[in-house]
């Protein structure tokens, strides 16, 4: 075997059973890029330049024109490019037949303004999905806005208007998302991993066009599967998407849960993690219980409820859309390497206690229009006008007079819808015919939520009691299969939350 050294050029020729060509710093890097992409150079540039060098050093025979160097080219990249494509397909396809095992972590992380604990909240993040990934997951991390921040950005649009638009108040929230996007992702590479930030309308997730509460239709999946694969994590921004119509949205209040349970859906992943900065779901707030325990494992169903009801740790949208799907879910803290708590399908529950928790909501008002007329239609002319304004009835009450003539329609909503809702009854006075409006606006709502409730006798009576041993009066009672609820006084709110909390076991 020879090999020579070419004058004035980077080269070095082996000559053996066949001719090799060594070179080295030929910039090739930019030429290339722009031909994967079908953009061809011409005449007189360093690619063509080149390709003459090598035919010099070699004693090759070039091609006959600049026309055919130009086809040769043409014809390698679309080889390149029908190559990735094919790539793409099979792994879309062997993800949709499960062909292959697929170890995806969804993550779901929001942290608060950025002080030094909450980028500490960051890189702690970033340490966990580097482990995880490690491990030899393939991970997709959804983040939420730092928190704070959509408040803030909401307080800026009302300076700007009282009635900022939807579409672009979607835009101006959507902001948030996009800052946890790109600080965890640069995190991530300062870890040494592989990792790219993708926004809603990039991938793209896309939407019906209800703007500032939109719904998820489709996600593609194919260029973060392709990434993915090849050891890469993907960090998509969560709480937003794309309409049809090419523009922003979001998906309301809490919408980055909802996001990492739909992606988890979309890209078929074995497991829907949530970070936060509690160690999983407890029997009721320990903020005002210091005796509430996590709870190891939880239905969907008792999981809304308690949701719904006020346990903020995930948003009820998200776990509606998980039990839709048998998603399950694990609440884990960002800050603990202990197991959180399992959302799963209650068939996989053995139940052992009646009371699975203890919720509570406060910012509650009672109204009760009194003496209207008894008579069908009563109730949906009382709340026909406040439906139409988008303000939420909870529970619901109507007592009827010994003389079965007049009735009493008392029901309650949230405290800041009060004020309007006593415009627009009485803006209807004529109509409805009342005596007159009561209203309360310092009440709380304490709900106990179980499955268990479902085969035992002698709950109600049970909560009841122990409310009435405490001295706590019941102002309105409402109840489903799994859950009873009671409003009474809301500085009353903690005395009921113990009480249960220790009648039904769960200290």
């Amino acid at each position: 075997m020879l090999t020579r050294i070419v004058p004035r050029y980077p080269a070095l020729v082996i000559n053996g059973n066949e001719k090799s060509l060594v070179i080295a710093d030929l910039h090739l890097g930019f030429e290339a890029k722009l031909s994967s992409n079908n953009i061809y150079l011409g005449k007189n540039t360093s690619v063509t330049e080149t390709a003459k060098d090598i035919e010099k050093i070699l004693g090759l025979k070039g091609l006959d024109s600049e026309e055919e160097k130009n086809e040769a080219i043409v014809k390698k990249a679309n080889i390149k490019k029908k190559q990735n494509i094919a790539e793409t397909k099979i792994i879309e396809k062997k993800i949709e037949e499960r062909e292959v095992p697929v170890a995806r972590v969804t993550f779901n992380h929001g942290s608060s303004q950025l002080s030094d604990e909450d980028l500490l909240k960051i890189k702690k993040v970033a340490n966990i999905v580097k482990k995880r990934h490690n491990d030899g997951n393939e991970i997709i991390v959804v983040v939420s806005a730092m928190s704070g921040v959509t408040n803030e950005l909401i307080k800026k649009s009302n300076l700007i208007s009282k009635n900022f638009d939807n579409k672009e108040l979607d835009v101006l929230l959507s902001s948030g998302e996009q800052v946890s996007c790109s600080l965890l992702s640069g995190a991530l590479i300062d870890l040494g991993v592989k990792a790219r930030s993708w926004l809603g309308w990039q991938i793209p997730i896309v939407t019906n066009d209800n703007h500032t509460s939109s719904q998820i239709m489709k996600i593609k999946t194919g260029e973060i599967l392709n990434f993915i694969s090849k050891k890469g994590v993907a960090v998509i921004a969560g709480f937003q998407g794309i309409s049809k119509e090419i523009r922003i949205t979001t998906l309301g209040r809490g919408g980055s849960d909802l996001s990492a349970v739909a992606v988890a859906k979309f890209f078929k992943t074995d497991s829907c993690e949530i970070y936060t900065d509690v160690k999983g779901v407890f029997t009721t707030d320990p903020s005002i219980n210091e005796k509430a325990k996590k709870i190891d494992k939880i239905s969907y169903e008792e999981m809304l409820e308690m949701a719904s009801l006020g346990a903020k740790v995930v948003q009820p949208n998200a776990v509606q859309a998980s039990m839709m799907d048998n998603i399950p879910i694990h609440v884990r803290s960002t800050f603990s390497e202990t197991s959180g708590t399992k959302i799963i399908p209650e068939s996989e529950i053995d139940y052992k206690k009646i009371v699975t928790g203890v919720a509570y909501s406060k910012g509650n008002a009672k109204v009760s229009v009194v003496g209207v007329v008894d008579k069908p239609g009563v109730a949906a002319d009382v709340f026909e006008p406040i439906g139409k304004n988008n303000i939420n009835i909870d529970m619901v009450i109507q007592n009827t007079s010994l003389d079965g003539k007049k009735a009493n329609i008392t029901f309650t909503i949230k405290r800041e819808d009060l004020k309007k809702t006593l415009s627009l009854i009485e803006k209807n006075k004529q109509k409805l015919n009342y005596n007159k409006i009561t209203q309360d606006d310092k009440l709380a709502k304490i709900s106990i939520i179980g499955a268990g409730m479902q085969a035992n006798a002698g709950v109600t009576h049970k909560m009841f009691r122990s409310l009435a041993d405490e001295k706590i009066n019941i102002l309105a009672i409402s109840t489903s299969e799994i859950k009873i609820s009671v409003l009474i006084r809301e500085d009353l709110t903690q005395k009921a939350v113990k009480a249960l909390h220790k009648t039904f076991g769960l200290n």
